[in-house]
């Protein structure tokens, strides 16, 4: 079977599996059956919920990170320079890898680059 189009709810072809499954309802697909020359309609569903944290695990140390170092932080931004980091003007950020950042003893300041638009 060959999966055609997957809809989100609320897109035609949803609505009425919408309104019975609320906001369990994850996706439709309709998958196509040459062989016996179906259509078949399916869901996906949410049936159970539960937090869950995800595993910490530390990026190589070869693997970039950003730091924020707030203005007036001259003595920091200069370590991490002199560490081979390198000022992201796009993101106000310091790049640098983690080995490096962990050496200088600032992931404290590890930060996510804000998402581009």
């Amino acid at each position: 079977m060959r999966a055609r189009a997957t809809l989100q709810p609320g897109q035609p072809g949803t609505k009425a599996l919408l309104k019975t499954y609320g906001d369990r309802l994850i996706c439709v697909r309709y998958r196509y059956d040459s062989s016996r020359r179906k259509r078949y309609k399916t869901v996906e569903l949410i049936v159970d919920e539960a937090d869950w944290t995800p595993p910490v695990t530390a990026p190589t140390p070869d693997t970039l990170v950003y730091l924020r170092v707030v203005w007036g932080e001259a003595a920091v931004a200069r370590r991490i320079k002199a560490a081979g980091g390198q000022w992201q003007r796009r993101y106000k950020l310091w790049a640098l890898p983690y080995g490096q950042a962990e050496h200088l003893d600032l992931l404290d300041r590890l930060t996510d680059p804000p998402v581009q638009s």
